[in-house]
């Protein structure tokens, strides 16, 4: 290999005639983004359905928007707790030893809810909840970065993301119809049958996810050796180009030392204040304008998801494509702050309503496929694994704050404006950020 040649270039020769690139990283992502579409589907499912639940259970427990916004929003108090533990832990034992576990029991603690009774129970399971899955969402992006260099990476974490916005469009749907025709069946509630029922495929995924799922490319025996060696060679690759640009942080100290981490903590906590504002209260929102039937509200619902859905897969490829970073992620939460003022206005036509609701998501779910782009960009080793569950963990804290804000501004003021431009304001901030943490790379890039 001579001296202009790449690690890559040497490991292209190397895997021959057996595929190209794009080939081998199309049957990687074939193996690999379907079955944790699959589970993130299955953890933002269980993680959300509260808001659903909450069309009934808030009446039948007595409880007041900002008492529910809270318990809504404790989850990612132990989601803060656990992160960082809990990726470290990732990193050592694998991820066929650690997300099937954690899924299965999720899956018990979310079908657990049936047995609400009091705020304290509630309370407490859904900080049992936020500190279980807490190992799942920043494992898999760690884990996605075993696979994957950072020309992929927004494309693959927008298609394993997109489960967000689909999981709103066939969650809403299926809660709704389970709350309007399981209801008393066993004499259980609607909201009782919804946890139940939507815990129970967490468990037996989560069993099929310990056999299923390799801890990398070396353990990858559904690959030829010379197809598992270039893709451990491309990683290595992806590491030299950081250190080659000089914004490579390694060292678990590194990720708390780094200004860059800490201001993309702040970017990610007002992408979160916007997204757990149209998860959790989309159907809240749909109720007040459109209809308080749950099919009619669930049915409703999925057309913004959808339109999210299709925004985020196509604005992540975009991003890989161009290779631009920044000013993707900027502009995206510049469409939501725009829409999610406009969702804050009363007495809009029904289809301009939901039209408005789309858009929002839109912008809301294209931010966050192209973001996770930037900070698996700088960091590696120790430092990737401690960084990107640091960034999620004081990013999530947003789902904290946003439902508790808008609960008690609902409680206090029934004009849907407020709680909007509080979150509207909060994505601003982030689009600003964006701009900041990334002048050094991009000077970095041009000298590179």
């Amino acid at each position: 290999m001579g001296p202009n040649t790449t690690i890559a270039e040497g490991a292209g020769k190397s895997l021959g005639s057996v595929q190209s690139e794009q080939r081998l990283y199309r049957k990687v992502t074939a193996r690999l983004i379907p079955f944790l579409f699959v589970c993130y589907i299955l953890s933002y499912v269980d993680r959300v359905n509260v808001g659903f639940a909450k069309l009934q259970m808030q009446q039948g427990l007595g409880m007041s928007d900002t008492v529910f916004g809270a318990g809504m929003g404790i989850f990612f108090i132990g989601y803060f707790v656990f992160e960082v533990p809990c990726n470290m832990i990732l990193q050592r034992v694998g991820a066929r030893l650690w997300i099937g576990p954690i899924m299965i029991v999720w899956g018990l603690v979310s079908s657990s809810f049936m047995f609400v009774r009091t705020l304290l129970v509630f309370y407490l399971l859904r900080f049992l909840l936020g500190v279980v899955e807490s190992g799942f969402f920043p494992g898999v992006v760690l884990y996605l970065t075993f696979w994957y260099p950072g020309k992929y990476r927004a494309r693959m974490v927008a298609a394993f993301m997109s489960a967000i916005a689909l999981s709103g469009a066939l969650g809403g749907p299926v809660a709704g119809w389970i709350m309007a025709e399981v209801s008393n069946v066993g004499g259980l509630t609607g909201w009782q049958w919804l946890f139940v029922l939507e815990g129970i495929p967490s468990v037996l995924v989560g069993i099929v996810a310990m056999f299923y799922l390799d801890d990398g490319p070396q353990q990858a025996e559904w690959l030829p050796p010379a197809e598992r060696e270039f893709l451990a060679q491309r990683i290595a690759e992806d590491e030299a180009i950081k250190r080659r640009r000089g914004y490579f942080h390694h060292t678990l100290a590194d990720a708390f030392k780094s200004p860059q981490v800490w201001l993309l903590c702040l970017v990610y906590f007002g992408i979160m204040m916007g997204n757990y504002f149209v998860s959790f209260w989309m159907p809240q929102l749909i109720k007040d304008a459109f209809s308080r039937d749950p099919w009619q509200i669930g049915i409703i619902s999925m057309i913004p998801w959808g339109f999210g859905a299709l925004a985020m897969i196509y604005w992540g490829h975009h991003s890989d494509i161009t290779g631009e970073r920044p000013w993707h992620l900027a502009s995206a939460l510049v469409v939501a702050v725009f829409f999610l003022v406009l969702s804050g206005l009363q007495g809009m036509p029904c289809v301009l309503g939901i039209a408005i609701l789309a858009f929002a998501t839109a912008g809301i779910m294209s931010s966050i496929s192209t973001f996770w782009a930037l900070p698996t960009g700088i960091l590696s080793g120790p430092a990737a694994a401690v960084g990107i569950a640091w960034i999620n963990s004081i990013g999530n804290l947003g789902g904290f704050v946003s439902p508790y804000m808008v609960g008690s501004i609902r409680d206090k003021t029934s004009n849907p404006i407020y709680p909007a431009l509080v979150v509207a304001t909060a994505c601003s901030i982030a689009a600003l950020l964006v701009l900041v943490v990334t002048r050094k790379q991009n000077r970095s890039q041009a000298t590179a």
